[in-house]
């Protein structure tokens, strides 16, 4: 039974439940009961997504991550595979209990996260700007539960999820080229080189910057312009060591995906607070 919860990923499972809440949280003010269904099925889905992926990486995770369910021999691929139909037809049968745009977005979800692990992942970029739509979508279902009105009162929040998680996906890559080329992985890193892919990524970053900024001029005013500013130049101070990284080791060593993944959540606690006070 361990194993069949663990594959899941519990706790990133949940954390992203929350965060369905925290995107009707941006688009109402306020949290209802009926909000509270976002929260299983976000996590019943994003559960599902963990348990094929490790069904489609078993080959490589019992060369590189023997210690996973499956190849540690406690969750079998078949297992896997039917826990995984079981969660994914749990999630959407719970969308039901909500809207038609709120389903669309969890069936299409829940399609690309099986497209992903089979096929989407191993393909340069592609792999990065799935999983960056995938977090940042998250919002807008949270949004859509409060109709079109609260999908566009998220689109900010996505959009800078969206940018900021690309970002950091390409570097988190640039990371991991060593045990990527070792796995038979081809990553955005090892076609463009680690010096491009940083400026790519930066690119990625200020992009998300600016549209953190813009906000101010539709829905929130000067207090939330200082504070996402603020926070703005931190993360691009924290982020400077990776400049001139020609290495997987010296961008580890600079820490920049973890200033970024800061970066993002108290970005988030921005959002939020100015949706809620302002």
């Amino acid at each position: 039974m361990h194993g069949y919860v663990s594959i899941t990923r519990p706790a990133n499972s949940v954390v992203a439940g929350l965060a369905g809440v925290l995107g009707y949280l941006i688009a109402t003010g306020t949290v209802t009961p009926e909000s509270a269904a976002l929260i299983g099925i976000v996590a019943l889905i994003t559960a599902a997504g963990n348990v094929i992926n490790d069904y489609c990486d078993a080959e490589i995770d019992a060369v590189n991550r023997p210690d996973r369910p499956i190849p540690a021999g406690k969750v079998s691929r078949r297992g896997a595979l039917v826990y995984a139909a079981l969660l994914f037809a749990a999630g959407n049968l719970l969308a039901l209990t909500t809207n038609l745009p709120c389903l669309a977005i969890a069936l299409f979800n829940s399609a690309l996260l099986v497209l992903y692990a089979a096929r989407l992942k191993g393909m340069p970029f592609v792999g990065n700007l799935t999983v960056a739509y995938l977090s940042a979508s998250i919002f807008l279902f949270g949004g859509a539960l409060a109709g079109p009105d609260g999908l566009a009162a998220n689109l900010p929040v996505a959009g800078v999820t969206f940018l900021a998680m690309v970002a950091r996906e390409v570097l988190k890559d640039a990371e991991d080229v060593e045990g990527d080329a070792a796995g038979g992985a081809r990553t955005l890193p090892m076609v463009l080189g680690i010096p491009r892919t940083i400026v790519l990524a930066f690119a990625f970053a200020a992009a998300a910057m600016v549209l953190s900024m813009l906000p101010v001029f539709r829905w929130w005013g000067l207090p939330y312009l200082l504070a996402i500013g603020l926070l703005n130049a931190a993360v691009l101070l924290g982020a400077a060591g990776v400049r001139g990284c020609t290495t997987p080791a010296c961008i580890r060593s600079s820490r920049v995906t973890s200033t970024l993944k800061k970066g993002m959540f108290l970005s988030l606690l921005i959002f939020t607070a100015a949706a809620v006070l302002l």
